[in-house]
């Protein structure tokens, strides 16, 4: 994470701990401007996210550090988060959903993250671990309505 990230905080790796984040991105999202529904669908991205770090980064351990950074641009409408862990270093490349015709619980996790967020980008990051970037924007289309603009009349 840049040192120009507007907040910072590292949590332990337990699902117990998810809900602060939850609760810090739902603050967040509404900040910038999203609305209701899109808020829901980026904590829900996040959350995610989070749960796959813990499950696979870190196979369940408790104790392990995960980073988030979080930049709120209000001018723009734009979300931008990092979720940084210090598990091992993985090929991005091996990060994909099942594939969705198979029907059965769970696996998911990563088409919701790409349905939700506008970028997706995962990295090794500085120093070990994995780096996952995420960046969700207010569509015009939504700014405009929901500032009662309508196109900008």
């Amino acid at each position: 994470m840049d040192a120009d990230d507007l907040i910072r905080i590292s949590i332990p790796s337990d699902s117990a701990y998810l809900a602060l984040v939850r609760t810090l991105i739902d603050k967040a999202a509404r900040l910038v401007g999203f609305a209701e529904d899109d808020v829901g669908q980026i904590v829900l991205a996040v959350d995610e996210a989070c749960t796959n770090i813990i499950r696979h980064q870190y196979d369940g351990r408790p104790g392990e550090r995960l980073d988030l950074g979080l930049r709120l641009d209000e001018r723009a409408g734009r979300i931008e988060l990092t979720l940084r862990d210090y598990g091992p270093v993985r090929d991005p490349e091996l990060f994909r959903g099942r594939d969705l015709e198979e029907v059965r619980p769970g696996g998911l996790g990563l088409h919701i993250i790409r349905q939700v967020m506008d970028e997706v980008d995962y990295a090794p990051a500085p120093g070990g671990g994995m780096q996952l970037r995420l960046v969700k924007a207010v569509t015009t289309a939504r700014v405009s309505k929901d500032r009662g603009t309508h196109g900008g009349k």
